[in-house]
């Protein structure tokens, strides 16, 4: 597919086979000329787990070749889960990612390393500039001058009191950008506009589960990246699909929801608190002991972002609808499966819900946003 550039949701292999995890859609993605993702765990043998990590894995370094083997070039690594066991493993990652023939992005040894983009020329000659951002952060994840780590695009929470004679009723969230991180974003987009023709940057933010809510600070970070300069956003982490919007005509896919993501379940695990409180965020969520790929419901309607690049431009962005079963297989649909049109009615549902003006149309097998760059 010449010109064409896919995205995929979040990846978090872990199995003895991790080839298995890419059986359906390896060849679809080695035939893109790009194919980008963000990884949700480590690839190492050694780390010491930090006590902010939440939900921590290692999977075995082997994966880091089946990424490459399934067709991936550019992994972004910024996100919650970077630093889950250390900076030995966060490293290790990073090296075996390489290694491998992958470039990394979003991360690095330094604050400026986290910053800095990977370039990708195509066939015809556009260059692409790849950056990565995380605003889901625990503690000390993000890099400094000294101090390993993701680039950071971190947010503000406010709780307005709304009834103030009326203890315990809900509040309103407000969020905003973090002034510091903002800067640094749109400077660095407006310095790889001026080596690339296309800038993609990837951000891992938003409210995970909840269905279609897209927190203010991101539709402030999404204004802020395209007016210095990006042409199409990637959004990652809710692990489920969240809304489409077109600012100027760039795309911005606010969560691409999971891809290769294996997560099992034990009873001990499902009994946790903390697993208790995270599920009531899902709608229908109950554990599954004999499956690979426990989320709720909502989580099986994926995608892949799809969009076609010549000229130093993006004539056309739209998506592959994806449905992921027990298995965690992430399984490419076709127009005459009911299921491509379940994805499809969710997305405008949530898109709609959320106030987004995404737009979309189905043109074979794939799904078009009519308001995007030269699609419209």
């Amino acid at each position: 597919m010449t010109g064409v550039v896919l995205a995929t949701g979040d990846l978090a292999p872990d199995r003895d086979h991790p080839d298995e995890c890419f059986a359906a859609t390896s060849g679809l993605l080695n035939g893109a000329e790009l194919v980008f993702s963000q990884l949700e765990t480590s690839f190492a043998t050694h780390g010491t787990r930090l006590p902010q990590a939440r939900h921590a894995v290692m999977a075995q370094p082997a994966c880091a070749d089946a990424l490459a083997r399934a067709g991936f070039d550019v992994i972004s690594f910024a996100g919650n889960h970077c630093l889950d066991w250390g900076n030995e493993a966060f490293f290790e990652t990073i090296q075996h990612l390489r290694a491998a023939g992958l470039d990394v992005v979003g991360v690095g040894e330094n604050i400026a390393a986290a910053r800095r983009p990977v370039f990708r020329r195509m066939g015809d000659g556009t260059r692409v500039a790849f950056l990565a951002y995380s605003s889901i952060l625990p503690q000390a994840y993000w890099a400094e001058e000294r101090r390993p780590g993701c680039a950071p695009l971190r947010a503000h929470t406010l709780y307005e009191q709304v009834e103030h004679d009326q203890p315990g009723t809900p509040a309103r969230i407000h969020t905003w950008a973090h002034a510091g991180d903002l800067a640094a974003m749109e400077a660095d987009i407006r310095q790889a506009k001026q080596q690339a023709d296309v800038v993609l940057v990837s951000h891992h933010w938003g409210i995970h589960f909840v269905r279609a809510v897209i927190a203010d600070y991101q539709r402030e970070v999404a204004r802020a990246a395209v007016a210095a300069g990006a042409d199409a956003i990637l959004g990652h982490h809710a692990h489920i699909l969240k809304g489409i919007e077109c600012i100027e005509g760039r795309p911005v896919f606010h969560s691409l929801c999971n891809f290769a993501t294996d997560l099992r379940m034990t009873p001990e695990h499902a009994t946790r608190p903390s697993f208790r409180e995270i599920q009531k965020l899902g709608e229908n969520w109950e554990p599954d002991f004999e499956s690979l790929y426990n989320f709720p419901p909502a989580s099986r309607l994926s995608m892949i972002a799809r969009l076609v690049i010549r000229g130093g431009r993006i004539l056309e962005a739209g998506f592959l609808p994806v449905f992921i079963d027990r298995d965690a297989v992430p399984r490419v649909v076709e127009a005459r499966d009911p299921r491509f049109g379940e994805v499809l009615e969710y997305l405008r549902a949530v898109t709609a819900e959320a106030g987004l003006n995404g737009r979309f149309e189905a043109d074979g097998d794939v799904v078009r946003i009519s308001n995007a760059g030269g699609a419209a």
